[in-house]
């Protein structure tokens, strides 16, 4: 049975919770924060190269949970490599880092206003405004030494073994430049004159990776584009291929957009 005593002390409790309870009603609490991110990351490869370039990212980025791919360009015109780019964006089941190295700077700012996008990261790469000729503005700064290597055959061109190694994949071991070098990518002889309609950057949260020691594009040059898209900037003492003598920092550049 229950006495007085404890039938006090119980209504002095359920008094008590009610006053608390109103209490809590009359000061709302804040909403959990949802989890924000990108959880796909779309990778590009440039000129002279293949999709097999980003591989010591993909892995870091498998390793971290989010889901990669590479794309692999033709390097045929700026509208097929886009259009292989959108093929693989059609893809992704949701929020996606779009990333470009060297000439895929050009397809990411004309492929990156799909709205799957959520950010973008260039990594030594062009990035043209709207309709702007690149090679008018890369005249602007010194012609980097790569451009000397090229050997063109049949309407396509590829980086000499002596410009691969020396200009291209400056800090990469010399036995796994060679490798690069057999499998890099030809470029149709008309590719870098393709402009993009649109500049991506333009509307997305932009990253950029400027490489200090790059003789394939002038790093003044990569320096210049990432300030003018207001990208969050990281440089590199690397040669061209910053994704592969720099993995573990360019998969940090590429956590921080999928976070953001």
């Amino acid at each position: 049975m229950i006495n007085r005593r404890m039938f006090s002390a119980s209504l002095a409790g359920a008094a008590a919770s009610l006053v608390t309870a109103a209490s809590h009603a009359q000061s709302p609490q804040p909403a959990p924060r949802p989890a924000v991110g990108a959880r796909n990351v779309v990778l590009v490869h440039g000129a002279y190269a293949d999709g097999s370039c980003w591989t010591e990212v993909i892995a870091r980025l498998q390793a971290a949970g989010l889901r990669p791919t590479a794309v692999q360009n033709p390097l045929t015109s700026l509208a097929d490599d886009v259009e292989a780019t959108r093929r693989i964006l059609a893809l992704q089941d949701g929020p996606t880092v779009l990333v470009g190295h060297s000439w895929a700077g050009m397809v990411i700012s004309e492929a990156g206003v799909d709205p799957k996008v959520s950010a973008l990261v260039y990594v030594s790469a062009r990035a043209p405004d709207a309709g702007e000729d690149f090679a008018a503005l890369a005249a602007k700064f010194p012609k980097p030494p790569a451009s000397n290597g090229l050997v063109t055959s049949g309407g396509f061109a590829q980086l000499s073994e002596e410009a691969f190694l020396r200009d291209f994949a400056g800090d990469i071991d010399p036995v796994k430049a060679r490798v690069l070098y057999a499998v890099q990518g030809r470029v149709a002889s008309t590719l870098f004159g393709g402009r993009t309609t649109v500049a991506a950057w333009r509307s997305k949260p932009s990253w950029y990776q400027v490489s200090t020691e790059d003789r394939t594009i002038d790093p003044d040059l990569e320096r210049f584009l990432a300030r003018r898209m207001g990208a969050k900037t990281i440089e590199l003492p690397s040669s061209h291929l910053g994704l592969i003598s720099h993995p573990d920092e360019i998969t940090a550049l590429i956590l921080d957009a999928a976070r953001a």
